[in-house]
């Protein structure tokens, strides 16, 4: 790691062409000309977007020429939170929103995977496939609202899977092939996905890993299923079922021209894909983004937070099935590059992404923290290695990223180099907090809420906070909010989820602090959701795969958040009288079931897990205990069924030697 610097130490200065040749800037040139607004500076701006979010959210719309075949009703027809209703009337399809970018001859994205170099896609590729394939869905009887689901990398294929299904108004899902059959199945059974797209293999890290038995037991388990296009990947033959037809002989059909294809022209809260949440108290919440929230939100997102232009290629490391990739082909919108790596990050070498990077000419780059620590420990050094030109901004997310973290972009890649940290989530499909150009870069700081976010900490009793740690919400509505999930009809799990606690409030789970001059902290998850590397994991998928191991008695799992951007997931598990402790055979369990990082760091043997009197396990209050939170604070021993269960986890804190806390 870099030399130690402090948090708050300023890293970078935005130089004044920077500023100058900046989308921000244009944006705030337009509002003036064609709006009247004096906005001198981005906390003018940020506050105007929050204060008078129908203004800025016409002001998205008409700034990025948003198309609509019906005309649209005001901005926000109602605030209401949940339930707030945007553009009424407006008829439109972010599927056509993207095609609109293309540009015959010229390429539209790159891709890369552990077998093949970096190769280029080009818009007549593109588009055309998703004209093909969707006409053929079409044919297949879809129609808008189906459900067609994917188990699918992160690939070409995939992308134009999700842009065929979302032009002709079906909702789209997907769940990356490291998923075990259950995880999977946990989520796409409760859509009853008319259409599967699927590989029969996936590799990783210089391994094949062969899912033709995982994907029997999803397509067994996928009553509604009608067909199910499968890709594959092996080169065996695909299993002799009338269901299925091959994606090579879809794309054989004759082309489908541009002045040929109607796009399904549907209202702006039309579903267009469904994200999972992770499953802490049971089942994965199904959510719902609109046509046209995301639409609206993308385009302000990749343009004025992340300043992307068209022809930038902008990169981040991610699977089909965490909502970065969404955000990352989302970015067709603006007329960027996406560039698509299926794959081990750290293979065949720990810095293969720099070598990438430096190959695709990336202007922007997505880190995770603990990506940080590894190319840290490994001694690399990007920018004396690399060609890093056009690299103009690096993104980490995913968790909390330390001050020397942000430092390390500074020594080891470049000197000049926008480190525009943010944190969002699943929930909305973006940041709330995040980079600004126009802004200096602090270490371990977030720059600043992003436009059209009211980003607050709250305390207990519901008052806004700064330079205290609170609760991270959202006073005002947002475009890309939820408009529900799904099988929930009267809105009731989605008001339970974000709206319970301050009526009117979305609260986010999140402990987060922010500074008097706009500086945001995201400090980890505040409920019992874990968040490994990035990725967002309920507690209830561990506890259902560990249910099939007979030696399992009961369990409980947290995950820390460290000082150092690092985590520590311990497992405790209590034994079943007459079995042994088997801590191999665990770890087994939960990676057959759903993915490395369900794995923990390290399992133990408890007397009893901690529960309260109406039986809930006490993650929460383990968690807290474990960060070194004192135990009066963080559990009242009245309200729990056996008291002495705590005992355990008070002597562990105090003895441990496996993690450092914050």
């Amino acid at each position: 790691m870099t030399a130690i610097v402090s948090e708050g130490t300023l890293l970078w200065t935005p130089s004044s062409e920077r500023v100058a040749e900046s989308n921000l800037t244009a944006f705030s040139l337009w509002l003036a000309r064609e709006r009247g607004l004096d906005l001198p500076d981005y906390p003018a701006l940020w506050r105007w977007s929050v204060e008078d979010i129908d203004g800025f959210w016409q002001a998205i719309w008409d700034y990025f020429e948003v198309r609509s075949s019906t005309p649209p009703g005001p901005a926000l027809a109602s605030r209401a939170m949940p339930g707030a209703e945007w553009f009424p009337g407006a008829r439109l399809n972010y599927a056509e929103h993207v095609l609109r970018r293309e540009k015959p001859g010229q390429d539209a994205l790159l891709f890369l995977n552990e077998q093949t170099g970096l190769q280029t896609m080009s818009w007549d590729q593109l588009a055309g496939q998703v004209r093909i394939l969707a006409s053929e869905l079409r044919a297949l009887g879809v129609v808008p609202g189906d459900r067609v689901a994917a188990v699918m990398p992160n690939c070409p294929a995939t992308l134009i899977a999700m842009l065929a299904t979302t032009a002709i108004g079906a909702i789209w899902a997907v769940c990356s092939p490291d998923f075990g059959a259950q995880g999977a199945l946990d989520r796409l059974q409760q859509l009853e996905p008319r259409v599967l797209f699927c590989v029969d293999f996936y590799r990783y890290g210089g391994k094949s890993y062969d899912r033709r038995i995982e994907l029997a037991r999803i397509t067994a388990g996928l009553e509604s299923l009608r067909h199910v296009i499968f890709l594959p990947q092996s080169g065996a033959t695909p299993p002799d079922e009338p269901r299925i037809r091959l994606w090579d002989d879809i794309m054989a059909q004759p082309a489908v021209g541009a002045e040929d294809f109607l796009f399904e022209q549907v209202p702006f809260a039309h579903p267009l894909w469904i994200l999972f949440s992770s499953g802490t108290t049971g089942l994965p919440k199904a959510i719902m983004h609109s046509h046209g929230g995301i639409l609206l939100e993308m385009l302000k997102a990749i343009s004025l937070q992340m300043d992307l232009k068209p022809g930038d290629r902008m990169f981040f490391f991610t699977t089909s099935g965490w909502m970065i990739w969404n955000f990352l082909v989302s970015s067709l919108l603006c007329g960027v590059q996406p560039v698509l790596y299926d794959g081990n990050p750290a293979y065949p070498d720990v810095d293969v992404l720099w070598r990438m990077a430096q190959d695709s000419g990336a202007c922007f780059f997505g880190a995770s923290p603990t990506y940080v620590d590894i190319m840290s420990k490994a001694g690399i050094r990007p920018g004396d290695k690399y060609d890093l030109r056009h690299l103009r901004a690096i993104m980490p997310a995913g968790s909390p990223v330390s001050p020397e973290q942000s430092a390390w972009f500074y020594d080891a890649v470049k000197r000049d180099l926008w480190v525009a940290t943010g944190s969002g989530g699943t929930d909305c499909c973006t940041g709330f907090v995040g980079g600004v150009v126009t802004l200096p870069v602090y270490a371990g700081e977030i720059q600043a809420p992003s436009l059209g976010v009211a980003a607050f900490a709250f305390n207990d009793t519901g008052d806004s906070v700064v330079d205290e740690v609170g609760e991270l919400v959202i006073t005002q509505p947002m475009p890309s909010m939820p408009v529900g999930f799904w099988n929930d009809p009267d809105h009731r799990r989605y008001r339970e989820s974000y709206f319970n606690d301050y009526p009117g409030v979305w609260r986010h789970g999140d402990f987060f602090r922010i500074n008097r001059r706009g500086g945001s902290f995201v400090l980890g998850r505040s409920d019992a959701t874990l968040n490994r590397q990035g990725v967002r994991i309920g507690t209830a998928e561990i506890y259902r795969a560990l249910a099939t191991l007979p030696a399992i008695d009961d369990a409980l799992i947290v995950n820390l958040d460290l000082a150092d951007g690092k985590f520590f997931m311990p497992l405790f598990v209590k034994l079943r009288d007459g079995h042994v402790f088997d801590e191999a055979a665990i770890k087994a369990c939960l990676r057959r079931h759903y993915t490395p990082r369900h794995v923990p760091d390290r399992v133990f043997v408890v007397p009893d897990i901690p529960k309260t009197i109406t039986g809930k396990k006490m993650e929460v209050p383990v968690r807290k205990i474990l960060m070194g939170v004192p135990v009066d604070q963080a559990v009242n021993r009245s309200a729990m069924a056996n008291p002495q269960a705590i005992d355990f986890f008070i002597k562990y804190v105090a003895e441990q030697s496996d993690y450092r806390k914050a």
